[in-house]
């Protein structure tokens, strides 16, 4: 058993691919990561599980933007956690917090509830809470398996002072809730991360831009957001995971 992971999220069949390619052990499978994720199709998590053997979490967002959801949120996230629990996925990846910036615990149950016995990674809606070693605690209360969090910072580079605090509540926990360290991690930055921090659970999306294989690209005419080229995607590159991997098993 691997004493590290190396979790790569990916919202694409080909990502899924080229990530287990690379050495990943995990995939965070989601959509639209570009605007930080929302939650796949029944169909692209079917498509992913018929093409990789390594374990697959699912995202579950409704939604862009913050955190704070209404009561219809609420019950299309049940729903598709049941949905996802049914199709086979080994983990559930979701969080929601009340308008004050706590932790949503009454509704963090729910959704545990409806996991049954499946894993839950709290995401990064732990970076935009109000009090992280209180909110650590109180997921650990609740048994969630992961937190996933960038140190409440724009990048782990830069939150690694609450990393290192929060790895070590872990640590004194017996690692009963991990910390996964994502945002901004890469194969130039892994060291510092992992001598400061101690951690040993890293959460990484290894993409690079692909030229669409159009011929004829018709211009100024932009499907969502002008910032972004219709011509341009973003995939997992398998290169990219194969050094993080390399550079984990050499240090664990």
């Amino acid at each position: 058993m691997k004493k590290y992971t190396l979790e790569i999220c990916v919202d694409s069949v080909k990502s899924a691919i080229n990530a287990q390619r690379g050495g990943a052990t995990r995939l965070e499978l989601c959509s639209n990561l570009i605007i930080g994720g929302t939650t796949p199709t029944k169909s692209l998590f079917k498509e992913v599980k018929k093409n990789v053997d390594i374990p697959i979490n699912v995202l579950i967002r409704p939604r862009f933007g913050d955190f704070l959801y209404s009561d219809y949120d609420i019950n299309i996230i049940r729903n598709e956690i049941k949905i996802f629990r049914e199709a086979g996925v080994n983990g559930i990846v979701v969080g929601v917090l009340t308008k004050d910036g706590e932790i949503d615990v009454d509704n963090m149950k729910k959704f545990i509830d409806e996991a049954q016995n499946i894993p839950i990674t709290f995401h990064r809606a732990f970076d935009v809470c109000k009090n992280p070693i209180k909110a650590f605690h109180q997921l650990q209360e609740l048994k969630i398996q992961n937190i996933l969090t960038s140190g409440q910072a724009q990048n782990c580079l830069k939150g690694k002072k609450l990393l290192k605090e929060l790895v070590d509540l872990s640590n004194k926990n017996n690692e009963k809730t991990r910390i996964l360290v994502g945002a901004g991690l890469n194969i130039e930055n892994i060291e510092e991360i992992a001598d400061f921090t101690g951690a040993v659970n890293f959460h990484f999306s290894a993409k690079k831009i692909k030229q669409s294989k159009m011929k004829y690209r018709k211009q100024n005419v932009n499907m969502g957001l002008k910032e972004f080229d219709e011509f341009e995607i973003l995939e997992t590159d398998d290169k990219l995971v194969r050094k993080m991997t390399d550079y984990l098993q050499k240090r664990f």
